[in-house]
């Protein structure tokens, strides 16, 4: 797979891989980025279930195991990790270039 070609992320899925460093159902993923965004950013359920099939189709995350079976609980993959550094650096990349012409 060639990981740049998953470049760049939306924001809502950048916001949905930094929740997945630990373990999260969709609800709680939805939280989490209301949460990090201080409210910016609201992802409603079908955008939420649309973006983890996305996820799990690039392997960027994937299912584990829960003590409830009405839940599916995902966590970021090492490749998934490795997309969303090489999003933080470009992002960097972006503000320092910024910063010098401003």
């Amino acid at each position: 797979m060639n990981i740049n070609k998953l470049l760049p992320l939306t924001e809502t899925t950048f916001y949905i891989m930094i929740s997945l460093l630990e373990p999260l159902h969709g609800y709680a993923i939805m939280q989490k980025v209301e949460e990090l965004s201080n409210g910016r950013v609201r992802i409603a359920a079908g955008t939420m279930y649309g973006a983890t099939e996305n996820l799990l189709k690039q392997k960027l995350i994937r299912e584990v195991p829960s003590n409830d079976k009405r839940r599916r609980v995902y966590v970021l993959t090492d490749a998934g990790k490795k997309v969303l550094a090489l999003e933080v650096k470009r992002l960097k990349q972006l503000v320092v270039i910024a910063d010098e012409l401003l």
